[in-house]
């Protein structure tokens, strides 16, 4: 399918492995130029040249923290004019209610609600004018379905998915897209950190947590960064122009619900 987005430029953060990387490449795979975000430079420019040699298209590699404004600024700077944004950053820590403190929720905060709604602020005025743009910012399960040890998460991701609710609302009408993608367990160094965790919590070996985490996935299996990848593009495509303000979860079927 011609997702029609080619020549369009994106900025897509945390895009250097995993999720991130698995939406830039299938940005890239439509044509669009891709300014990347990450804080690790050497993997960063990495993944950058790999897109470039695979798909032709004009990559901008940028290693900055996306949660500061100067981080912002570079990458905003770097992009110009912006047709498409992806939102993404690595969850905070695992842990129990009893651990946390102020700070800990504010750091949350910064990463995974406030950060986003940052760059949202940036680049949706210009969208709005163009009378085009999409904004995909990729959230977590635990929005649908809270995990008791990511409060953190919980907490911050929440917190974005309300100011969403609104604000895609209110700029639709401009021709602007906002929707919110909503991974559960992946293949990416993120599932292998809690399958670590969860391995240490339960006196277990690491391959035997990943199983029993696996069991209560009716598809059997992680996802792919590629398949995730693939959902995203789509969300900023030409096509989805109809789809306003939604969470799209995709956690094989591991949340058991009707609607």
């Amino acid at each position: 399918m011609d997702l029609g987005i080619k020549g369009k430029t994106a900025i897509v953060c945390a895009s250097s492995k995993g999720l991130g990387r698995g939406c830039a490449e299938a940005l890239a795979g439509a044509g669009v130029d891709l300014v990347l975000n990450a804080r690790g430079a050497e993997a960063l420019e990495a993944t950058a040249q790999a897109i470039r040699a695979a798909h032709g298209v004009k990559v901008t590699a940028i290693a900055a923290d996306i949660t500061t404004e100067d981080g912002r600024a570079r990458v905003l700077e770097a992009a110009g004019q912006v047709d498409i944004l992806v939102t993404n950053a690595g969850g905070p820590p695992p842990g129990l209610w009893s651990d946390w403190s102020r700070e800990d929720f504010i750091k949350a905060l910064d990463a995974n609600m406030l950060t986003p709604i940052a760059l949202m602020q940036a680049v949706l005025p210009g969208m709005m004018e163009r009378g085009w743009g999409r904004v995909v910012n990729i959230t977590s399960q635990s929005v649908k379905s809270p995990i008791g040890v990511l409060g953190l998460s919980n907490s911050a991701r929440a917190g974005l998915t309300g100011f969403v609710a609104g604000t895609a609302r209110q700029v639709a009408p401009k021709g602007v897209v906002i929707n919110n993608l909503l991974p559960g367990l992946h293949a990416t160094d993120r599932a292998a950190s809690l399958d670590g965790g969860a391995a240490k919590a339960q006196g277990i070996s690491v391959e035997e947590a990943k199983a029993r985490r696996i069991a209560a996935i009716p598809a059997g299996r992680y996802g792919t960064a590629d398949e995730f990848g693939a959902t995203c593009a789509f969300l900023c495509s030409q096509h989805a122009g109809f789809i306003v303000g939604q969470n799209i979860l995709l956690d094989g079927g591991a949340f058991n619900s009707t609607l």
